[in-house]
């Protein structure tokens, strides 16, 4: 459970696209004034809906990661549904995904 809790929250490793480490945030997409990067890595076969949101702050830079148990056949399909996913969850929490 333990192992399950920080592969969920970041704390775990991940199997990337070619059985490596996790796979690197992709490039930037500018939404609202945020900044998404998908980053869906391989699992069991299929890739797994993930990425971050990220936001510039007089303080810095505050980021968010995501992962989410939508699965898909390919990376690019992977890639479009978490940068979908990640545009909801700002549409839906917009600042206060960081704690804020």
């Amino acid at each position: 459970m333990v192992s399950f809790l920080k592969s969920l929250f970041g704390g775990g490793k991940r199997e990337g696209a070619e059985g490596g480490a996790e796979a690197p945030a992709g490039e930037a997409v500018e939404y609202k004034g945020f900044r998404i990067r998908p980053a869906p890595y391989a699992a069991g076969g299929q890739y797994q809906t993930a990425g971050l949101i990220e936001k510039d702050f007089p303080e810095g830079t505050k980021t968010h990661r995501f992962v989410r148990a939508d699965k898909h056949a390919s990376k690019d399909d992977a890639t479009a549904f978490s940068l979908s996913k990640a545009q909801q969850i700002i549409d839906e929490q917009g600042d206060r995904v960081f704690g804020l």
